[in-house]
């Protein structure tokens, strides 16, 4: 047992009731019970680990790329985000490049990450933006193996939150062999919470790397068929809302024209049915006539914005953060966010420079779709420049792979991507920074 377990411990025992009225599956492999089988005969294994869906999905173009010289593990905390590990790595054959084995992280408990890191037996560990948990970094730390953190991001109130256990987080930082960081201000508070200069490495962000450019979406028009949506009269698609945004939109949309919403949490499906009476449900599995529609499925989120007129993007209308803006510009559609996008503040000033991607707040939202929804020239003309600032930022996964199978000692990776690929400014050649320090 370590020290932080004498934390834990009482810590869970005092948020049992809270964790009593979730409804929570896994908890064997919660306590670190699990492990996959070996795939490829002795072949070396890397660990990606992505809390939930959004960092889930941003390994899409990572993952082939690895899967040639390596074996691949994908794990995820939240069952969303496990449900779409399972959707875009776990539902093939072990020959399919984005095949991964996909399992549930582990609680920070010290017994729990040793068995997880037994089953796994790692020869290098990635994750996926921070998830820096202190008893998981000191076992892989003082395994030997390698551990970095890759697409890393230090939004402006988590700096603020980690400043105040700065010396702890700063001993984690400082075990880890590198951090990837999406920019300049990224990696600027990794630095001033402890990492070392030496280690940050400015990489560009992943999830330019997971937008596929394709105006077809398999699957598409079976959803519209499926939900009733009329393919003759147009529609707004709106992904990831939060609280009070269902209607907001149902009320912003223009007379006769569709809207589908995609709450960003499952709990609030019933909520955002609510704010839309009468819409047509997709987990009703009926179709029927009508203007308004709730996506209550997880996956399918892509299908429903390759369906629409304009996207809109949630979370961004009121005290939330913002959602990725790239995936619904990659499939060729106007996109309109809200002024609330701090999490996503680098992404959307290189699409808005681009003139990609248009911001609006609250009370311009009903005038920003009615104008979108009459001009169809200039909805083509958003799409089209946005779609072009995706494609001359791409090139991140690529410097990753062949960082970590550098890590994981596989010299064979050299073609996985190189260091310089991409549009994306760095501050040094990672795979040179990586040699020297080793």
């Amino acid at each position: 047992m370590r020290p932080l377990d004498l934390l834990y411990i009482p810590l869970a025992l005092a948020t049992a009731p809270w964790w009593a009225t979730k409804k929570r599956v896994g908890w064997r492999e919660r306590l670190g019970w699990q492990g996959p089988k070996a795939l490829s005969g002795g072949r070396k294994r890397v660990l990606l680990h992505a809390v939930s869906v959004g960092e889930v999905s941003a390994l899409r173009a990572l993952v082939p790329l690895l899967t040639p010289h390596v074996d691949v593990v994908v794990s995820a905390t939240t069952d969303t985000g496990l449900a779409r590990a399972h959707e875009l790595y776990g539902k093939h054959e072990a020959a399919h490049p984005s095949f991964a084995q996909v399992v549930r992280f582990p609680l920070d408990f010290s017994w729990g990450v040793e068995k997880f890191l037994d089953a796994i037996d790692p020869a290098a560990v990635a994750l996926v933006e921070l998830e820096v948990w202190p008893n998981f970094v000191r076992e892989c730390h003082e395994r030997h193996v390698p551990i970095c953190i890759i697409n890393g991001r230090l939004s402006e109130r988590s700096h603020a939150g980690y400043k105040k256990i700065r010396r702890p987080f700063g001993k984690w930082l400082r075990m880890l062999s590198w951090v990837g960081v999406q920019d300049r201000t990224y990696a600027g508070r990794f630095i001033d919470l402890g990492c070392e200069a030496s280690k940050v490495l400015l990489t560009g962000s992943m999830k330019w790397d997971s937008a596929t450019i394709s105006a077809q979406v398999p699957g598409a028009e079976e959803l519209a068929r499926e939900m009733g949506i009329d393919r003759a009269r147009p529609l707004v698609v709106a992904g990831s809302t939060a609280e009070d945004e269902e209607a907001l939109l149902h009320a912003s949309v223009p007379a006769g024209v569709q809207l589908l919403c995609a709450p960003r949490k499952p709990e609030r499906f019933a909520e955002a049915a609510r704010a839309m009476p009468g819409c047509v449900r997709r987990s009703q599995g009926v179709a029927r006539a009508g203007d308004r529609f709730l996506l209550d499925t997880i996956g399918e989120l892509r299908k429903a914005y390759a369906l629409a007129d304009v996207v809109v993007m949630g979370r961004s209308f009121g005290t939330l953060y913002g959602s990725d803006p790239v995936e619904p510009i990659a499939v060729g559609k106007a996109t309109v966010i809200g002024p609330a996008h701090r999490d996503f503040q680098v992404m959307v000033d290189a699409l808005v420079a681009g003139g990609g991607l248009e911001v609006t707040d609250r009370a311009g939202l009903a005038g920003t779709l009615a104008r979108l929804l009459a001009d169809g020239a200039a909805r083509a003309m958003l799409a089209e420049r946005g779609q072009r600032v995706i494609v001359a930022q791409q090139g991140a996964s690529e410097r990753y792979a062949e960082l970590l199978l550098h890590e994981a000692g596989v010299r064979g990776g050299g073609g996985a991507g190189g260091a310089g690929g991409g549009g994306v400014e760095q501050e040094t050649e990672p795979a040179a920074a990586i040699s020297q320090r080793k």
